[in-house]
């Protein structure tokens, strides 16, 4: 439930910077991405991550290269082709789900 939790709390911060929500999980075979947006004309793949303590490392360093590659996969499957404005962003939640800080890393990967 955590997970949904911090999707939630990111998705307000992303609309509260002017997004427009796409889509929430969207799923292919091998991939998904947390949350779609657009910004202005630009289509925005974001991957949420939360820890409550970085006893395992922080939550910007659990994304893997195979993690963002499968992202990228997923993109490219969500917009049919790939010569449209896009960027891949990463919202890293430290702390409490609900009033911990927001790390938002935007071209991430």
């Amino acid at each position: 439930m955590k997970g949904a939790e911090a999707e939630a709390r990111a998705l307000e911060f992303l609309l509260g910077q002017g997004h427009t929500l796409l889509a929430k999980n969207y799923r292919i075979r091998g991939g998904e991405i947390d949350l779609i947006t657009l910004e202005g004309d630009v289509t925005v793949f974001s991957e949420i991550k939360h820890r409550s303590s970085a006893k395992f490392g922080s939550a910007l360093e659990s994304i893997s290269v195979r993690k963002a590659a499968l992202v990228r996969r997923a993109a490219l499957f969500y917009l049919g082709r790939d010569d449209l404005a896009c960027r891949f962003d990463v919202l890293a939640l430290e702390g409490d789900v609900q009033t911990g800080t927001i790390t938002w890393v935007k071209d991430a990967f």
